[in-house]
């Protein structure tokens, strides 16, 4: 399976954040989508995710010769910042989720089998969401849509704020799901990037650029693609 993107453009007023973006994305791999702060992954993610309206292009799957149109199931988006509703629990939120989505779940588990492979400790389990740390927030949200299962995963900087031992579990976590789907990762970190991802794919200038990770252990390469980033910055 592959999706594809065609032409994206997308603009604030004056400002032109993406560019007649092209690039195709495989089934099995994590991509690395590095770029400074502001420059435009979120913005690409909320166009890919619909909450966006871009202003031109086009984006589809690919499968056995076949495109097809990308439905709102097929993407999963995990924010930044934890978006959960903080008034129910842990385990009421996960039902919840869970019944509402039942036709559409396979291989469905128990709920605590779930909080179990999110490695949520069962002390936990009942506390209201709004008393989770942000670490289990980004859990939570990263659990819902493990469960949905979609065909392409957007995480928008998910691991930034994490502590090292969340964040180790959440990268492992990543690498068991990449051959269930297309996983793009949103960072602005080299060194992250290098060391969870399968592909980097740099976002400067409004564009997309795929890095050669062989080529990121010479230092001169590396310097090139931290002067890109810094250059568009001062844009």
């Amino acid at each position: 399976m592959k999706f594809t993107i065609e032409h994206l453009s997308k603009s604030f007023e004056k400002k032109e954040v993406l560019k007649d973006i092209d690039f195709t994305f495989e089934k099995g791999k994590i991509y690395g989508l590095l770029g400074r702060n502001g420059a435009g992954k979120t913005t690409l993610f909320n166009c890919l995710n619909r909450d966006l309206k871009a202003d031109g292009g086009d984006f589809f799957f690919e499968e056995n010769g076949q495109r097809r149109e990308v439905k709102a199931d097929d993407i999963g988006y995990v924010l930044s910042t934890p978006t959960v509703p903080e008034f129910l629990t842990g385990r009421e939120f996960l039902k919840f989720f869970i019944d509402i989505n039942e036709k559409s779940i396979t291989d469905k588990k128990s709920i605590d089998e779930y909080f179990d492979y999110m490695s949520i400790a069962p002390a936990d389990r009942d506390k209201l969401l709004k008393d989770y740390s942000h670490g289990m927030k980004n859990k939570m949200q990263m659990l819902v849509n493990i469960i949905a299962r979609p065909n392409i995963l957007l995480l928008d900087e998910p691991l930034t704020s994490l502590d090292v031992v969340v964040a180790e579990e959440m990268k492992q976590l990543l690498r068991n799901l990449k051959q269930e789907c297309i996983i793009i990762f949103s960072t602005h970190i080299l060194d992250l990037a290098l060391d969870l991802c399968d592909e980097i794919v740099l976002l400067s200038h409004g564009e997309l650029e795929l890095v050669e990770k062989v080529n990121l252990g010479n230092k001169d390469f590396k310097d090139k693609i931290i002067e890109a980033l810094r250059e568009d910055g001062n844009e």
